[in-house]
């Protein structure tokens, strides 16, 4: 299986959040969190993004109903 692997810019263009936003939903728990690429290199896994932001949605839509 292969994993796309996201970096923040592309993170934060696809959720609309800050950088410290995603850091500190990530801290909280609420946000996936990063992954070390290397010594200084982080990136987050595509579909754990997309995920969070489909539950983002649906929470949304129940919240409505």
């Amino acid at each position: 299986m292969s994993e796309q692997i996201i970096k923040l810019p592309e993170v934060k263009k696809i959720t609309k959040l800050s950088s410290s936003s995603v850091y500190r939903l990530g801290a909280l728990g609420s946000f996936p969190r990063p992954i070390k690429l290397g010594t200084r290199s982080s990136g987050w896994v595509f579909a754990e993004v997309q995920e969070w932001l489909n539950e983002r949605i649906a929470a949304s839509r129940k919240e409505v109903a």
